[in-house]
Protein backbone atom coordinates (compact mmCIF):
# COMPACT_ATOMS: atom_id res chain seq x y z
CA UNK A 1 0.00 0.00 0.00
CA UNK A 2 1.28 3.45 -0.93
CA UNK A 3 2.06 5.49 2.20
CA UNK A 4 3.00 8.83 0.63
CA UNK A 5 1.31 10.71 3.47
CA UNK A 6 2.57 8.75 6.45
CA UNK A 7 3.11 11.18 9.33
CA UNK A 8 1.46 14.03 7.45
CA UNK A 9 -1.68 15.98 8.33
CA UNK A 10 -4.47 16.86 5.91
CA UNK A 11 -7.46 19.12 6.43
CA UNK A 12 -10.37 18.18 4.18
CA UNK A 13 -13.10 20.81 4.31
CA UNK A 14 -16.41 19.26 3.40
CA UNK A 15 -14.69 15.96 4.04
CA UNK A 16 -17.83 13.89 4.58
CA UNK A 17 -19.74 14.67 1.36
CA UNK A 18 -19.74 12.77 -1.92
CA UNK A 19 -16.28 13.83 -3.10
CA UNK A 20 -14.90 14.90 0.27
CA UNK A 21 -15.53 11.48 1.80
CA UNK A 22 -13.54 9.80 -0.99
CA UNK A 23 -10.68 12.27 -0.47
CA UNK A 24 -10.67 11.73 3.29
CA UNK A 25 -10.59 7.94 2.93
CA UNK A 26 -7.85 8.12 0.29
CA UNK A 27 -5.65 10.21 2.59
CA UNK A 28 -6.28 7.78 5.45
CA UNK A 29 -5.38 4.81 3.26
CA UNK A 30 -2.05 6.47 2.50
CA UNK A 31 -1.17 7.03 6.13
CA UNK A 32 -2.24 10.62 6.76
CA UNK A 33 -3.87 12.03 9.83
CA UNK A 34 -7.07 13.62 8.52
CA UNK A 35 -9.19 16.39 10.02
CA UNK A 36 -12.50 16.93 8.27
CA UNK A 37 -15.03 19.70 8.57
CA UNK A 38 -18.67 18.78 8.22
CA UNK A 39 -22.19 20.16 8.48
CA UNK A 40 -24.30 17.00 8.24
CA UNK A 41 -24.09 14.85 11.35
CA UNK A 42 -25.19 11.64 9.64
CA UNK A 43 -22.39 11.98 7.07
CA UNK A 44 -19.83 12.39 9.84
CA UNK A 45 -21.23 9.41 11.75
CA UNK A 46 -20.90 7.25 8.65
CA UNK A 47 -17.34 8.35 7.92
CA UNK A 48 -16.29 8.07 11.55
CA UNK A 49 -17.38 4.43 11.60
CA UNK A 50 -14.90 3.58 8.83
CA UNK A 51 -12.19 6.20 9.28
CA UNK A 52 -10.20 4.79 12.19
CA UNK A 53 -7.97 6.42 14.77
CA UNK A 54 -6.27 8.84 12.36
CA UNK A 55 -9.54 10.60 11.57
CA UNK A 56 -11.07 13.49 13.47
CA UNK A 57 -13.90 15.85 12.60
CA UNK A 58 -15.14 19.31 13.46
CA UNK A 59 -18.68 20.59 13.00
CA UNK A 60 -17.97 24.02 11.57
CA UNK A 61 -19.22 26.53 9.01
CA UNK A 62 -16.13 27.20 6.92
CA UNK A 63 -17.59 30.42 5.57
CA UNK A 64 -17.38 31.86 9.11
CA UNK A 65 -13.96 33.43 9.52
CA UNK A 66 -14.42 33.80 13.28
CA UNK A 67 -14.75 30.03 13.53
CA UNK A 68 -12.22 28.93 10.90
CA UNK A 69 -9.25 30.87 12.28
CA UNK A 70 -9.33 29.21 15.71
CA UNK A 71 -10.05 25.84 14.08
CA UNK A 72 -6.89 26.04 11.94
CA UNK A 73 -4.78 27.09 14.93
CA UNK A 74 -6.23 24.23 16.95
CA UNK A 75 -5.27 21.69 14.28
CA UNK A 76 -1.75 23.13 14.01
CA UNK A 77 -1.33 23.07 17.78
CA UNK A 78 -2.61 19.52 18.14
CA UNK A 79 -0.67 17.95 15.27
CA UNK A 80 2.26 20.34 14.91
CA UNK A 81 1.77 20.76 11.17
CA UNK A 82 -0.69 21.07 8.29
CA UNK A 83 0.67 19.47 5.14
CA UNK A 84 -2.40 19.57 2.90
CA UNK A 85 -5.62 21.53 2.62
CA UNK A 86 -8.38 20.31 0.33
CA UNK A 87 -11.51 22.42 0.03
CA UNK A 88 -14.36 20.22 -1.16
CA UNK A 89 -17.07 22.60 0.07
CA UNK A 90 -19.39 23.81 -2.67
CA UNK A 91 -22.89 23.91 -4.04
CA UNK A 92 -24.82 24.07 -7.28
CA UNK A 93 -27.84 26.08 -8.32
CA UNK A 94 -28.99 26.36 -11.90
CA UNK A 95 -31.78 26.09 -14.39
CA UNK A 96 -32.80 29.74 -14.06
CA UNK A 97 -31.93 32.65 -16.33
CA UNK A 98 -29.50 35.11 -14.79
CA UNK A 99 -31.99 37.96 -14.45
CA UNK A 100 -34.54 35.65 -12.83
CA UNK A 101 -32.11 34.23 -10.26
CA UNK A 102 -33.02 35.01 -6.66
CA UNK A 103 -30.31 37.19 -5.08
CA UNK A 104 -30.32 34.80 -2.12
CA UNK A 105 -29.22 32.03 -4.48
CA UNK A 106 -26.35 34.19 -5.72
CA UNK A 107 -25.33 34.91 -2.12
CA UNK A 108 -25.41 31.19 -1.33
CA UNK A 109 -23.21 30.36 -4.33
CA UNK A 110 -20.76 33.08 -3.27
CA UNK A 111 -20.59 31.64 0.23
CA UNK A 112 -20.21 27.97 -0.71
CA UNK A 113 -18.06 28.26 -3.82
CA UNK A 114 -15.88 31.28 -3.10
CA UNK A 115 -15.99 32.47 0.49
CA UNK A 116 -15.34 28.98 1.84
CA UNK A 117 -12.00 28.86 0.06
CA UNK A 118 -11.14 32.45 0.88
CA UNK A 119 -11.77 31.88 4.59
CA UNK A 120 -9.90 28.57 4.77
CA UNK A 121 -6.91 29.96 2.89
CA UNK A 122 -6.61 33.01 5.13
CA UNK A 123 -6.47 30.69 8.13
CA UNK A 124 -4.25 27.90 6.80
CA UNK A 125 -1.78 29.58 4.44
CA UNK A 126 0.06 31.43 7.26
CA UNK A 127 0.55 28.10 9.03
CA UNK A 128 2.01 26.54 5.89
CA UNK A 129 4.23 29.56 5.24
CA UNK A 130 5.63 29.36 8.75
CA UNK A 131 6.55 25.70 8.31
CA UNK A 132 7.87 26.31 4.78
CA UNK A 133 5.77 23.74 2.96
CA UNK A 134 2.22 22.69 2.13
CA UNK A 135 -0.14 21.80 -0.69
CA UNK A 136 -3.57 23.27 -1.37
CA UNK A 137 -6.25 21.94 -3.70
CA UNK A 138 -9.49 23.84 -4.21
CA UNK A 139 -12.37 22.04 -5.89
CA UNK A 140 -13.72 24.35 -8.58
CA UNK A 141 -15.65 23.17 -11.65
CA UNK A 142 -15.48 22.91 -15.42
CA UNK A 143 -18.22 25.58 -15.27
CA UNK A 144 -15.47 28.04 -14.39
CA UNK A 145 -14.63 27.99 -18.11
CA UNK A 146 -17.72 26.40 -19.70
CA UNK A 147 -20.39 29.00 -18.94
CA UNK A 148 -23.67 27.27 -19.72
CA UNK A 149 -27.08 28.92 -19.84
CA UNK A 150 -29.04 28.95 -16.61
CA UNK A 151 -26.03 28.77 -14.31
CA UNK A 152 -24.69 32.31 -14.09
CA UNK A 153 -24.33 32.40 -10.30
CA UNK A 154 -22.64 29.00 -10.19
CA UNK A 155 -20.31 29.68 -13.11
CA UNK A 156 -19.36 33.13 -11.85
CA UNK A 157 -18.43 31.91 -8.39
CA UNK A 158 -16.48 28.92 -9.68
CA UNK A 159 -14.60 31.15 -12.14
CA UNK A 160 -13.79 33.53 -9.30
CA UNK A 161 -12.54 30.59 -7.22
CA UNK A 162 -10.11 29.60 -9.97
CA UNK A 163 -8.90 33.19 -10.27
CA UNK A 164 -8.40 33.33 -6.50
CA UNK A 165 -6.19 30.23 -6.51
CA UNK A 166 -4.26 31.47 -9.55
CA UNK A 167 -3.50 34.76 -7.80
CA UNK A 168 -2.68 32.96 -4.55
CA UNK A 169 -0.21 30.77 -6.43
CA UNK A 170 1.58 33.92 -7.62
CA UNK A 171 1.66 35.19 -4.03
CA UNK A 172 3.17 31.88 -2.88
CA UNK A 173 5.90 31.61 -5.52
CA UNK A 174 9.14 30.43 -3.95
CA UNK A 175 7.59 29.80 -0.53
CA UNK A 176 7.42 26.00 -0.63
CA UNK A 177 3.60 26.14 -0.53
CA UNK A 178 1.71 25.11 -3.67
CA UNK A 179 -1.88 25.85 -4.69
CA UNK A 180 -3.93 24.30 -7.48
CA UNK A 181 -7.53 23.94 -8.58
CA UNK A 182 -9.34 20.94 -10.01
CA UNK A 183 -12.21 21.21 -12.46
CA UNK A 184 -14.77 18.41 -12.13
CA UNK A 185 -17.88 18.17 -14.24
CA UNK A 186 -20.71 15.95 -12.99
CA UNK A 187 -19.41 13.53 -10.34
CA UNK A 188 -21.06 10.16 -9.75
CA UNK A 189 -22.52 10.86 -6.31
CA UNK A 190 -25.82 9.81 -4.78
CA UNK A 191 -27.04 13.41 -4.81
CA UNK A 192 -26.29 13.83 -8.52
CA UNK A 193 -27.97 10.52 -9.35
CA UNK A 194 -31.09 11.64 -7.51
CA UNK A 195 -31.04 14.98 -9.32
CA UNK A 196 -30.57 13.41 -12.78
CA UNK A 197 -32.12 9.92 -12.66
CA UNK A 198 -32.23 9.58 -16.44
CA UNK A 199 -28.52 10.23 -16.98
CA UNK A 200 -25.91 7.68 -18.03
CA UNK A 201 -24.06 7.29 -14.72
CA UNK A 202 -21.36 5.18 -16.35
CA UNK A 203 -19.99 8.29 -18.05
CA UNK A 204 -19.58 10.20 -14.81
CA UNK A 205 -16.20 10.10 -13.04
CA UNK A 206 -16.25 8.39 -9.66
CA UNK A 207 -15.31 10.32 -6.51
CA UNK A 208 -12.50 7.84 -5.89
CA UNK A 209 -10.98 8.61 -9.30
CA UNK A 210 -10.97 12.33 -8.63
CA UNK A 211 -9.60 11.74 -5.12
CA UNK A 212 -6.55 10.06 -6.64
CA UNK A 213 -5.83 13.20 -8.68
CA UNK A 214 -6.22 15.37 -5.58
CA UNK A 215 -3.82 13.20 -3.60
CA UNK A 216 -1.32 13.35 -6.42
CA UNK A 217 -1.50 17.15 -6.40
CA UNK A 218 -0.96 17.15 -2.63
CA UNK A 219 2.01 14.80 -2.85
CA UNK A 220 5.70 15.47 -3.42
CA UNK A 221 5.28 13.81 -6.83
CA UNK A 222 3.46 16.98 -7.94
CA UNK A 223 6.05 19.43 -6.61
CA UNK A 224 6.37 20.99 -10.09
CA UNK A 225 2.62 21.70 -10.38
CA UNK A 226 1.65 25.09 -9.01
CA UNK A 227 -1.10 27.48 -10.09
CA UNK A 228 -2.78 24.90 -12.33
CA UNK A 229 -6.47 24.30 -12.99
CA UNK A 230 -6.69 20.58 -13.76
CA UNK A 231 -9.68 19.10 -15.63
CA UNK A 232 -10.89 15.88 -13.99
CA UNK A 233 -13.75 14.68 -16.14
CA UNK A 234 -12.04 12.61 -18.82
CA UNK A 235 -13.31 12.29 -22.37
CA UNK A 236 -16.73 10.75 -21.66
Amino acid sequence: MNQRFSGKVAIVAGGTGGLGRAVSLAFLEEGAKVVVTYRVQSEWDSLKDTGGANLSGRFIDVTDEAAVGPFAQEVAAEYGRVDALVNAVGGYAGGVKMWETDPKVFDLMLALNLRSGWTLLRAVVPIMLKQGHGAIVNVASSAAFDHAAGAAAYAATKAAAVAMIDSLAADLKGSGVRANSILPNIIDTEANRRAMPGADFAKWPKPEEIARVILFLCSDDARLIHGAAVPVYGSG
